[in-house]
């Protein structure tokens, strides 16, 4: 990968190797380099963004994660959980040069049917789209920022009280 592509994200500390056939980026969260893919490009700098600028614990994240749903098996970009392992977010990745699309958007609110993670994120690197689950009504909401984790948490505590005061 001779050039690589420019993000709308902060800039990283990528560290690039090599394994001999193929070029390797190192994704710490799961402590290994992975293939350097433009996809892969994007998911390093956006859990970098997550956890140096929006304050998401590095231990609450963790990337391809499988799931499955009957006898399909299902590939999670990127997970955000909380401290007693409940989903808050799931977020997929894109190539810069792939469009956002519904087809997008059906995919990673597939996942969610399951998951029922309060937020959904897709990403190319370029453009990053956040929505807000809303499970009573059955759809989802554009969020103009991405919430920082302290903040879901609050909402879920909130949603909870609320749902005990019913």
């Amino acid at each position: 990968m001779a050039d690589l592509p420019v993000l709308s994200l902060p800039p990283i500390a990528a560290r690039i190797g090599n394994d001999g056939e193929r070029v390797t980026i190192l994704d710490s969260l799961r402590r290994r380099y992975v293939r350097l893919t433009p996809e892969e490009w994007v998911r390093q700098h956006f859990v970098a963004y997550l956890i140096d600028h929006v304050g998401y614990p590095r231990t609450m994240i963790a990337n391809e994660i499988e799931m499955r749903v009957g006898t399909k098996r299902l590939r999670i970009d990127t997970l955000v959980s909380d401290g007693l392992g409940r989903p808050l977010m799931i977020v997929e990745y894109k190539a810069p040069t792939i469009r956002l699309t519904s087809e997008t958007f059906s995919q990673v609110t597939a996942y969610n049917q399951q998951l029922r993670a309060p937020y959904v994120v897709m990403s190319n690197g370029v453009q990053t789209i956040c929505l807000r689950a809303d499970f009573i009504n059955r759809r989802y909401e554009a969020v103009k920022n991405l919430p920082t984790y302290a903040d879901i948490i609050k909402n879920i505590s909130e949603n909870e009280n609320d749902a005990k005061n019913m």
